[in-house]
C-alpha cells in the first residue's frame, strides 16, 4: 500500500531535475543551432528549476541567492554588447563569491586546490591580458573569485568540487573568446559546460 506514494513522492522530487535537464538540452540545441528565440525561452529557466529542486531540500542560503544572480547574468548575456557583458559579469561575480562564501563556511578549503586554482589564475590572466584590452580588469577581477569558488567547492564534496571545476572551465572558455580565441563549436561547448556545473553545484550542495 506504501510503494505508490512513495514512488508518486520520488517523482514529484524529480521534476525540477527533469525539467531542467529538458531546458538544458533545448539551451545546447538553440545554441548550436543559433536559435535566438529558443536561448530566451531555455537559458533563464536553468537557475529556477535548480533553486525549486534546492528549496525542496534545504532551507534558502546562499547557495540559493547565487542561483538567482546566475539567472540575471544568463538574461544579461542573451543581450548582445558589451555594456550586457559587463552587467553578465557583474551578477556572475555576485554569484561566485556567494558560492564562494557558502562552500568556505561549511569546509576549510584544501591546499592543494588552492595551489592549482592559482597557479591557472596566474597563467589563464598573464596569458590573455594583453588580448582582452579593457576587459583585462575585469577579467582580472572576476576570474579571481571564480577560481577562489572553485578551489573552495573541492573542499565540500565531489559533486560539488566537480561542478565548480566545469564552472571554471565554462567561464575560461568565455574568457578565450572574449580574447579572439573561439574554439569549433564553442557557444556548445560554453552551454554544456555551463549547465552541468550549475546541475553538479545545486545536487552536491542539497546532497551534503
Amino acid at each position: 500500500m506504501s510503494v505508490a506514494p512513495a514512488t508518486a513522492t520520488a517523482a514529484t522530487r524529480s521534476l525540477p531535475l527533469t525539467l531542467f535537464a529538458v531546458a538544458a538540452t533545448v539551451e545546447v540545441v538553440a545554441v548550436a543551432a543559433d536559435l535566438t528565440v529558443l536561448q530566451w525561452i531555455a537559458k533563464p529557466l536553468l537557475g529556477p528549476l535548480l533553486l525549486w529542486h534546492l528549496l525542496r531540500r534545504a532551507r534558502p542560503d546562499l547557495v540559493a541567492v547565487a542561483l538567482a544572480f546566475a539567472t540575471a547574468g544568463d538574461v544579461a548575456l542573451l543581450v548582445p554588447g558589451d555594456v550586457a557583458f559587463l552587467a553578465g559579469m557583474g551578477f556572475f561575480l555576485v554569484t561566485q563569491i556567494c558560492l564562494l562564501i557558502a562552500f568556505v563556511r561549511h569546509h576549510r578549503p584544501r591546499p592543494l586546490p588552492v595551489a592549482l586554482g592559482a597557479v591557472v589564475w596566474v597563467t589563464a590572466n598573464a596569458v590573455l591580458a594583453n588580448r582582452l584590452g579593457a576587459l583585462a580588469v575585469p577579467v582580472l577581477v572576476y576570474s579571481l573569485a571564480l577560481i577562489a569558488m572553485a578551489a573552495a567547492a573541492a573542499g565540500v564534496n565531489r559533486r560539488v568540487g566537480a561542478g565548480g571545476a566545469l564552472f571554471a572551465v565554462s567561464d575560461l572558455l568565455i574568457g578565450l573568446d572574449a580574447a579572439g580565441v573561439t574554439l569549433p563549436a564553442h557557444g556548445v561547448l560554453v552551454m554544456a559546460t555551463y549547465a552541468a556545473a550549475l546541475a553538479l553545484i545545486t545536487t552536491g550542495w542539497a546532497r551534503r
